[in-house]
Protein backbone atom coordinates (compact mmCIF):
# COMPACT_ATOMS: atom_id res chain seq x y z
CA UNK A 1 0.00 0.00 0.00
CA UNK A 2 1.44 3.72 -0.85
CA UNK A 3 2.29 6.43 1.35
CA UNK A 4 -0.33 8.87 1.19
CA UNK A 5 0.36 12.26 1.08
CA UNK A 6 -0.47 15.46 2.40
CA UNK A 7 0.31 19.41 1.62
CA UNK A 8 -0.91 21.45 4.97
CA UNK A 9 -1.06 25.10 4.13
CA UNK A 10 -1.63 27.29 7.42
CA UNK A 11 -0.51 29.42 10.32
CA UNK A 12 1.90 27.98 12.84
CA UNK A 13 1.81 28.68 16.65
CA UNK A 14 4.59 27.63 19.00
CA UNK A 15 2.29 25.49 22.13
CA UNK A 16 4.07 25.07 25.52
CA UNK A 17 2.08 23.01 28.32
CA UNK A 18 3.35 23.91 31.61
CA UNK A 19 2.78 21.40 33.41
CA UNK A 20 2.56 20.70 37.37
CA UNK A 21 0.72 20.38 40.68
CA UNK A 22 -1.21 22.17 42.75
CA UNK A 23 -1.56 21.89 46.69
CA UNK A 24 -2.03 25.15 48.08
CA UNK A 25 -4.27 28.25 46.75
CA UNK A 26 -2.05 31.94 46.71
CA UNK A 27 -2.45 33.73 50.19
CA UNK A 28 -3.26 36.91 48.75
CA UNK A 29 -5.49 35.84 46.20
CA UNK A 30 -7.98 32.60 45.40
CA UNK A 31 -6.45 31.40 42.97
CA UNK A 32 -4.22 27.92 42.84
CA UNK A 33 -0.64 27.62 43.64
CA UNK A 34 1.17 25.55 40.54
CA UNK A 35 4.64 23.64 40.93
CA UNK A 36 5.99 23.66 37.78
CA UNK A 37 7.15 19.76 36.77
CA UNK A 38 7.91 20.23 33.44
CA UNK A 39 7.59 22.32 30.28
CA UNK A 40 6.40 20.57 26.91
CA UNK A 41 7.19 22.67 24.09
CA UNK A 42 5.54 21.67 20.19
CA UNK A 43 4.35 23.06 16.70
CA UNK A 44 1.13 24.48 17.17
CA UNK A 45 -1.77 25.17 14.56
CA UNK A 46 -0.80 23.63 11.09
CA UNK A 47 2.49 22.59 12.65
CA UNK A 48 0.42 20.68 15.02
CA UNK A 49 -1.70 19.63 12.25
CA UNK A 50 1.51 18.38 10.25
CA UNK A 51 2.75 16.37 13.20
CA UNK A 52 -1.08 14.65 13.66
CA UNK A 53 -0.43 13.79 9.79
CA UNK A 54 2.78 12.21 9.74
CA UNK A 55 1.85 10.01 12.79
CA UNK A 56 -1.16 8.96 10.78
CA UNK A 57 1.64 7.19 8.54
CA UNK A 58 1.54 10.76 5.67
CA UNK A 59 4.40 11.79 3.90
CA UNK A 60 3.74 15.71 4.83
CA UNK A 61 4.89 18.81 3.11
CA UNK A 62 4.40 22.16 5.45
CA UNK A 63 3.52 25.33 3.31
CA UNK A 64 3.76 27.98 5.87
CA UNK A 65 5.47 31.16 7.19
CA UNK A 66 7.07 31.36 10.13
CA UNK A 67 8.37 34.61 12.00
CA UNK A 68 12.02 36.15 12.38
CA UNK A 69 11.94 35.76 16.54
CA UNK A 70 13.16 33.38 19.00
CA UNK A 71 10.31 31.57 19.29
CA UNK A 72 9.94 31.62 15.68
CA UNK A 73 13.70 30.16 15.60
CA UNK A 74 12.12 27.11 18.06
CA UNK A 75 9.60 26.18 15.82
CA UNK A 76 11.81 26.09 13.14
CA UNK A 77 13.86 23.70 15.31
CA UNK A 78 11.48 21.55 16.51
CA UNK A 79 10.04 21.18 13.01
CA UNK A 80 13.59 20.17 11.70
CA UNK A 81 13.37 17.01 14.36
CA UNK A 82 10.38 15.57 12.58
CA UNK A 83 9.90 13.83 9.57
CA UNK A 84 7.57 16.62 7.48
CA UNK A 85 9.16 18.81 4.63
CA UNK A 86 8.63 22.14 5.34
CA UNK A 87 8.76 25.02 3.13
CA UNK A 88 8.67 28.66 5.18
CA UNK A 89 8.33 31.92 3.99
CA UNK A 90 8.33 34.54 6.62
CA UNK A 91 6.09 36.53 9.09
CA UNK A 92 7.15 39.80 9.71
CA UNK A 93 5.05 40.00 12.63
CA UNK A 94 5.70 38.20 15.93
CA UNK A 95 5.20 34.18 16.83
CA UNK A 96 1.99 33.28 18.27
CA UNK A 97 2.47 31.34 21.16
CA UNK A 98 -0.13 29.99 23.15
CA UNK A 99 0.69 28.61 26.84
CA UNK A 100 -1.10 26.16 29.00
CA UNK A 101 -0.98 25.60 32.82
CA UNK A 102 -2.07 22.65 33.52
CA UNK A 103 -2.77 20.66 36.67
CA UNK A 104 -4.05 16.70 37.26
CA UNK A 105 -5.03 17.18 33.24
CA UNK A 106 -6.42 20.14 33.25
CA UNK A 107 -5.80 23.44 31.73
CA UNK A 108 -5.79 26.08 34.85
CA UNK A 109 -4.88 29.41 32.31
CA UNK A 110 -3.53 29.87 29.24
CA UNK A 111 -1.24 33.18 27.92
CA UNK A 112 -1.69 34.26 24.39
CA UNK A 113 1.88 35.90 23.29
CA UNK A 114 2.42 37.62 19.89
CA UNK A 115 0.05 37.72 16.70
CA UNK A 116 0.05 41.25 16.32
CA UNK A 117 0.89 43.06 13.39
CA UNK A 118 3.07 42.05 10.96
CA UNK A 119 2.45 40.30 6.91
CA UNK A 120 3.11 36.55 5.49
CA UNK A 121 5.43 37.66 2.62
CA UNK A 122 4.59 36.11 -0.75
CA UNK A 123 4.32 32.17 -1.23
CA UNK A 124 7.86 31.39 -2.83
CA UNK A 125 7.83 28.94 -6.40
CA UNK A 126 7.81 25.17 -4.67
CA UNK A 127 5.49 26.21 -2.24
CA UNK A 128 3.47 27.13 -4.89
CA UNK A 129 4.31 24.30 -6.67
CA UNK A 130 3.45 21.52 -3.64
CA UNK A 131 0.02 23.16 -3.13
CA UNK A 132 -0.75 23.03 -7.26
CA UNK A 133 0.80 19.29 -7.70
CA UNK A 134 -0.46 17.92 -4.67
CA UNK A 135 -2.76 14.79 -4.05
CA UNK A 136 -4.65 16.16 -1.00
CA UNK A 137 -4.32 20.09 0.27
CA UNK A 138 -5.82 20.75 4.00
CA UNK A 139 -5.85 24.50 4.49
CA UNK A 140 -5.14 24.77 8.55
CA UNK A 141 -6.11 28.57 9.22
CA UNK A 142 -5.25 29.88 12.68
CA UNK A 143 -6.06 34.09 11.52
CA UNK A 144 -2.28 34.52 11.03
CA UNK A 145 -2.41 36.11 7.52
CA UNK A 146 -1.73 32.95 5.59
CA UNK A 147 -4.76 32.17 3.74
CA UNK A 148 -5.29 35.49 2.82
CA UNK A 149 -2.14 36.29 1.17
CA UNK A 150 -3.02 36.40 -2.99
CA UNK A 151 0.02 34.28 -4.03
CA UNK A 152 -1.70 31.61 -1.80
CA UNK A 153 -4.90 31.68 -2.43
CA UNK A 154 -4.02 32.07 -6.07
CA UNK A 155 -2.12 28.33 -5.72
CA UNK A 156 -5.15 27.02 -4.07
CA UNK A 157 -7.82 28.55 -6.76
CA UNK A 158 -5.96 26.39 -9.37
CA UNK A 159 -6.69 22.99 -7.29
CA UNK A 160 -10.18 23.70 -7.46
CA UNK A 161 -12.44 20.67 -5.81
CA UNK A 162 -9.77 17.79 -6.30
CA UNK A 163 -8.85 16.89 -2.87
CA UNK A 164 -9.16 20.07 -0.86
CA UNK A 165 -10.07 20.51 2.68
CA UNK A 166 -10.55 23.78 4.43
CA UNK A 167 -10.23 24.26 8.36
CA UNK A 168 -11.76 27.76 9.24
CA UNK A 169 -10.91 30.66 11.32
CA UNK A 170 -12.83 33.41 12.59
CA UNK A 171 -10.32 36.14 11.89
CA UNK A 172 -9.10 33.93 8.87
CA UNK A 173 -10.16 34.67 5.14
CA UNK A 174 -13.18 32.74 3.59
CA UNK A 175 -12.73 29.19 1.82
CA UNK A 176 -11.90 29.35 -2.15
CA UNK A 177 -14.36 28.23 -4.16
CA UNK A 178 -14.84 24.43 -4.91
CA UNK A 179 -13.18 23.23 -1.52
CA UNK A 180 -14.40 19.46 -1.14
CA UNK A 181 -14.66 19.41 2.61
CA UNK A 182 -15.16 22.58 4.76
CA UNK A 183 -14.79 22.11 8.54
CA UNK A 184 -15.43 24.62 11.02
CA UNK A 185 -16.83 24.33 14.82
CA UNK A 186 -19.66 25.04 16.14
CA UNK A 187 -18.95 28.36 17.14
CA UNK A 188 -17.10 29.23 14.13
CA UNK A 189 -20.43 28.25 12.16
CA UNK A 190 -23.21 29.64 14.41
CA UNK A 191 -21.24 31.55 16.97
CA UNK A 192 -22.13 31.86 20.55
CA UNK A 193 -26.00 31.73 21.02
CA UNK A 194 -27.51 28.60 21.60
CA UNK A 195 -29.00 27.04 18.58
CA UNK A 196 -30.68 23.78 17.82
CA UNK A 197 -29.81 21.09 15.34
CA UNK A 198 -32.10 22.15 13.20
CA UNK A 199 -30.17 25.39 13.17
CA UNK A 200 -26.82 24.34 12.64
CA UNK A 201 -27.96 22.28 9.75
CA UNK A 202 -29.62 25.22 8.31
CA UNK A 203 -26.21 27.47 8.53
CA UNK A 204 -24.14 24.53 7.77
CA UNK A 205 -26.11 24.76 4.41
CA UNK A 206 -25.98 28.48 3.95
CA UNK A 207 -22.15 28.20 4.66
CA UNK A 208 -21.98 25.38 1.93
CA UNK A 209 -23.97 27.96 -0.52
CA UNK A 210 -22.01 31.08 0.94
CA UNK A 211 -18.18 28.71 0.15
CA UNK A 212 -19.56 27.16 -3.03
CA UNK A 213 -18.01 24.04 -0.69
CA UNK A 214 -18.64 20.39 -1.85
CA UNK A 215 -19.85 19.91 1.37
CA UNK A 216 -19.48 21.51 5.28
CA UNK A 217 -18.81 18.89 8.08
CA UNK A 218 -19.62 21.37 11.30
CA UNK A 219 -17.83 19.92 14.49
CA UNK A 220 -19.10 19.54 17.29
CA UNK A 221 -16.95 18.38 20.57
CA UNK A 222 -18.29 15.76 22.38
CA UNK A 223 -21.20 15.20 20.13
CA UNK A 224 -19.18 14.33 17.30
CA UNK A 225 -19.79 15.75 13.86
CA UNK A 226 -23.03 17.16 11.32
CA UNK A 227 -21.91 17.07 7.50
CA UNK A 228 -24.48 18.77 4.64
CA UNK A 229 -23.61 17.75 1.20
CA UNK A 230 -26.30 18.49 -1.40
CA UNK A 231 -29.81 18.84 -0.40
CA UNK A 232 -29.87 15.24 0.70
CA UNK A 233 -30.56 13.93 4.72
CA UNK A 234 -27.77 15.64 6.94
CA UNK A 235 -25.08 13.25 7.75
CA UNK A 236 -24.74 12.78 12.04
CA UNK A 237 -21.34 10.98 13.25
CA UNK A 238 -21.70 10.39 16.77
CA UNK A 239 -18.14 10.10 18.79
CA UNK A 240 -17.11 7.79 20.79
CA UNK A 241 -17.33 8.73 24.94
CA UNK A 242 -13.78 8.90 26.11
CA UNK A 243 -12.99 8.58 29.57
CA UNK A 244 -10.57 12.30 29.41
CA UNK A 245 -10.96 15.22 27.55
CA UNK A 246 -8.26 17.29 26.34
CA UNK A 247 -9.60 18.58 23.46
CA UNK A 248 -6.68 21.20 22.13
CA UNK A 249 -6.03 20.26 18.80
CA UNK A 250 -9.20 18.06 18.13
CA UNK A 251 -10.05 19.81 15.43
CA UNK A 252 -7.09 19.63 13.65
CA UNK A 253 -6.66 16.07 14.09
CA UNK A 254 -10.14 15.66 12.75
CA UNK A 255 -9.61 18.02 9.59
CA UNK A 256 -6.32 15.81 8.88
CA UNK A 257 -7.74 12.27 9.50
CA UNK A 258 -10.60 13.56 6.85
CA UNK A 259 -8.17 15.34 4.11
CA UNK A 260 -6.15 11.36 4.17
CA UNK A 261 -8.73 9.63 4.18
CA UNK A 262 -10.47 11.39 0.93
CA UNK A 263 -6.86 11.08 -0.08
CA UNK A 264 -7.06 7.45 0.17
CA UNK A 265 -10.58 7.53 -2.50
CA UNK A 266 -13.33 7.56 0.70
CA UNK A 267 -16.32 9.33 0.30
CA UNK A 268 -17.03 12.52 2.03
CA UNK A 269 -19.28 10.41 4.24
CA UNK A 270 -16.85 7.94 5.21
CA UNK A 271 -14.08 10.77 5.71
CA UNK A 272 -16.19 12.57 8.23
CA UNK A 273 -17.16 9.25 9.47
CA UNK A 274 -13.03 8.35 10.21
CA UNK A 275 -12.19 11.31 10.93
CA UNK A 276 -14.96 11.14 14.32
CA UNK A 277 -13.42 8.20 15.28
CA UNK A 278 -9.87 9.31 15.04
CA UNK A 279 -10.16 12.94 16.62
CA UNK A 280 -12.12 11.18 19.63
CA UNK A 281 -9.37 8.72 20.14
CA UNK A 282 -7.24 11.86 19.78
CA UNK A 283 -8.74 13.71 22.93
CA UNK A 284 -8.86 10.78 25.08
CA UNK A 285 -5.29 9.64 24.86
CA UNK A 286 -3.05 12.75 23.18
CA UNK A 287 -0.12 13.19 20.00
CA UNK A 288 0.21 9.32 19.54
CA UNK A 289 0.21 7.53 16.19
CA UNK A 290 -3.13 6.72 15.82
CA UNK A 291 -4.33 2.88 15.59
CA UNK A 292 -5.38 2.29 12.08
CA UNK A 293 -6.28 -1.42 11.01
CA UNK A 294 -9.55 -2.75 11.89
CA UNK A 295 -8.07 -4.51 15.37
CA UNK A 296 -7.95 -1.65 16.87
CA UNK A 297 -10.12 0.44 15.52
CA UNK A 298 -12.79 0.84 18.54
CA UNK A 299 -10.08 -0.65 20.93
CA UNK A 300 -9.42 1.56 23.64
CA UNK A 301 -6.19 2.42 25.27
CA UNK A 302 -6.14 0.54 28.47
CA UNK A 303 -2.69 1.22 29.66
CA UNK A 304 -3.10 4.75 29.60
CA UNK A 305 -6.32 4.54 31.64
CA UNK A 306 -4.69 2.54 34.03
CA UNK A 307 -1.81 4.99 34.83
CA UNK A 308 -4.17 8.04 34.32
CA UNK A 309 -6.45 6.33 37.34
CA UNK A 310 -3.41 5.08 39.50
CA UNK A 311 -1.63 8.44 39.05
CA UNK A 312 -4.89 9.81 40.42
CA UNK A 313 -5.19 7.32 43.65
CA UNK A 314 -8.01 5.82 42.23
CA UNK A 315 -8.60 2.03 41.75
CA UNK A 316 -8.23 0.13 38.79
CA UNK A 317 -10.63 -3.11 37.92
CA UNK A 318 -10.18 -5.79 35.45
CA UNK A 319 -11.88 -8.49 34.03
CA UNK A 320 -11.45 -11.11 31.22
CA UNK A 321 -13.61 -13.42 29.15
CA UNK A 322 -14.60 -14.43 25.72
CA UNK A 323 -17.93 -12.68 25.94
CA UNK A 324 -18.93 -14.37 22.67
CA UNK A 325 -22.78 -13.45 23.18
CA UNK A 326 -23.55 -10.87 25.61
CA UNK A 327 -26.55 -11.37 27.28
CA UNK A 328 -27.68 -10.40 30.87
CA UNK A 329 -25.35 -12.09 33.29
CA UNK A 330 -22.45 -10.50 31.83
CA UNK A 331 -23.70 -7.26 31.65
CA UNK A 332 -24.96 -7.49 35.20
CA UNK A 333 -21.37 -8.80 36.34
CA UNK A 334 -19.86 -5.91 33.97
CA UNK A 335 -21.46 -2.93 35.90
CA UNK A 336 -21.28 -4.89 39.53
CA UNK A 337 -17.33 -5.17 39.04
CA UNK A 338 -17.07 -1.36 37.35
CA UNK A 339 -18.87 -0.12 40.73
CA UNK A 340 -15.54 -1.94 42.44
CA UNK A 341 -13.22 1.27 41.63
CA UNK A 342 -12.48 4.10 39.06
CA UNK A 343 -12.01 2.37 35.62
CA UNK A 344 -12.90 -1.14 34.47
CA UNK A 345 -10.92 -2.71 31.76
CA UNK A 346 -12.49 -5.63 30.05
CA UNK A 347 -9.26 -8.37 28.87
CA UNK A 348 -11.12 -10.06 25.95
CA UNK A 349 -9.67 -13.15 24.33
CA UNK A 350 -8.73 -13.21 20.80
CA UNK A 351 -10.78 -15.39 18.30
CA UNK A 352 -7.81 -17.78 18.47
CA UNK A 353 -8.02 -18.23 22.00
CA UNK A 354 -11.59 -18.71 22.00
CA UNK A 355 -11.32 -21.11 19.21
CA UNK A 356 -8.51 -23.15 21.97
CA UNK A 357 -11.10 -22.96 25.02
CA UNK A 358 -14.07 -23.57 23.23
CA UNK A 359 -13.58 -25.74 20.08
CA UNK A 360 -14.55 -25.42 16.32
CA UNK A 361 -17.54 -23.15 15.77
CA UNK A 362 -16.51 -20.57 18.12
CA UNK A 363 -16.34 -18.14 18.53
CA UNK A 364 -19.73 -16.47 17.22
CA UNK A 365 -18.70 -13.04 16.90
CA UNK A 366 -15.33 -11.78 16.07
CA UNK A 367 -13.30 -10.00 18.29
CA UNK A 368 -13.85 -6.35 16.50
CA UNK A 369 -17.56 -6.95 16.94
CA UNK A 370 -17.12 -8.66 20.51
CA UNK A 371 -14.92 -5.74 21.63
CA UNK A 372 -16.99 -3.15 19.68
CA UNK A 373 -20.27 -4.08 21.92
CA UNK A 374 -18.16 -4.12 25.17
CA UNK A 375 -17.63 -0.47 24.62
CA UNK A 376 -20.94 0.49 24.00
CA UNK A 377 -21.60 -0.35 27.61
CA UNK A 378 -21.21 2.41 29.97
CA UNK A 379 -19.54 0.49 32.55
CA UNK A 380 -16.49 -0.22 30.40
CA UNK A 381 -13.73 2.20 29.63
CA UNK A 382 -11.21 -0.08 27.82
CA UNK A 383 -11.21 -3.20 26.05
CA UNK A 384 -8.01 -5.24 24.83
CA UNK A 385 -7.79 -8.02 23.35
CA UNK A 386 -5.26 -10.79 24.06
CA UNK A 387 -4.38 -13.94 22.19
CA UNK A 388 -3.10 -16.48 25.44
CA UNK A 389 -5.79 -18.72 27.11
CA UNK A 390 -5.26 -16.58 29.95
CA UNK A 391 -4.77 -12.73 30.30
CA UNK A 392 -1.73 -13.04 32.83
CA UNK A 393 0.84 -10.88 30.17
CA UNK A 394 -2.00 -8.07 30.09
CA UNK A 395 -2.62 -7.94 33.70
CA UNK A 396 1.13 -8.11 34.25
CA UNK A 397 1.16 -4.74 32.03
CA UNK A 398 -1.10 -3.25 33.19
CA UNK A 399 -1.35 -4.37 36.76
CA UNK A 400 -4.94 -3.64 37.58
CA UNK A 401 -6.01 -3.34 41.68
CA UNK A 402 -8.65 -5.92 41.48
CA UNK A 403 -9.48 -8.64 38.78
CA UNK A 404 -13.36 -9.72 39.41
CA UNK A 405 -14.70 -12.35 37.29
CA UNK A 406 -18.54 -13.87 37.89
CA UNK A 407 -19.31 -16.34 41.13
CA UNK A 408 -19.57 -19.16 38.72
CA UNK A 409 -15.51 -19.42 39.23
CA UNK A 410 -13.71 -19.75 42.62
CA UNK A 411 -11.28 -17.74 43.58
CA UNK A 412 -8.99 -20.44 43.75
CA UNK A 413 -9.85 -22.02 40.45
CA UNK A 414 -8.60 -18.42 38.90
CA UNK A 415 -4.67 -19.21 37.76
CA UNK A 416 -4.50 -15.51 37.70
CA UNK A 417 -4.93 -14.73 41.13
CA UNK A 418 -0.59 -15.93 41.56
CA UNK A 419 0.20 -13.74 39.29
CA UNK A 420 -2.09 -10.89 40.88
CA UNK A 421 -0.35 -11.25 44.37
CA UNK A 422 2.82 -9.74 42.63
CA UNK A 423 1.85 -6.46 43.17
CA UNK A 424 -0.85 -6.77 45.65
CA UNK A 425 -3.68 -7.24 43.34
CA UNK A 426 -6.49 -9.09 44.38
CA UNK A 427 -8.88 -11.81 43.17
CA UNK A 428 -12.36 -11.45 43.49
CA UNK A 429 -15.75 -13.11 42.22
CA UNK A 430 -19.21 -11.34 41.72
CA UNK A 431 -22.84 -12.11 41.97
CA UNK A 432 -23.90 -13.62 38.91
CA UNK A 433 -27.34 -14.14 37.17
CA UNK A 434 -27.94 -17.92 37.24
CA UNK A 435 -28.98 -19.94 34.33
CA UNK A 436 -27.65 -17.21 31.75
CA UNK A 437 -24.83 -18.53 30.03
CA UNK A 438 -23.85 -18.34 26.09
CA UNK A 439 -23.40 -21.80 26.02
CA UNK A 440 -27.15 -22.15 26.72
CA UNK A 441 -28.34 -19.77 24.54
CA UNK A 442 -26.76 -20.86 21.51
CA UNK A 443 -28.21 -24.41 22.33
CA UNK A 444 -32.08 -22.53 23.08
CA UNK A 445 -31.08 -21.13 19.36
CA UNK A 446 -30.78 -24.51 17.84
CA UNK A 447 -33.45 -25.94 19.62
CA UNK A 448 -35.57 -23.04 18.29
CA UNK A 449 -35.04 -23.61 14.86
CA UNK A 450 -35.44 -27.29 14.37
Amino acid sequence: MSTPSLVIVGDCLLDRDVNGDVARVCPDAPVPVLDERDVVTRPGGAGLAALLAERQGAEVTLVTAIGEDAAGEQLRALLAESHIRVIASTHDGPTVEKIRLRSAGQSLLRLDRGGKGGQVRRLTAPGRDAIVDAEAVLVADYGGGMTAESTVRAALERRGRRNLVWDPHPRGASPVPLARLVTPNRREAVGDAVSTDAAIVAQARRLREQWRAHAVAVTLGARGALCVEGSGAPLFVPAVAVPQADPCGAGDCFAVAASLALADGALVSEAVERAVDIASRFVAYGLRPAPTGQATQRVQGAEAIAADVRARGGTVVATGGCFDLLHAGHVGMLAAARRLGDCLIVLLNSDESVRRLKGAGRPLQNQHDRAALLLALECVDAVEIFDEETPITALRRLQPHLFAKGADYAVADLPESAALAEWDGVAVVLPYLRGRSTTQLVKEAVRGCT
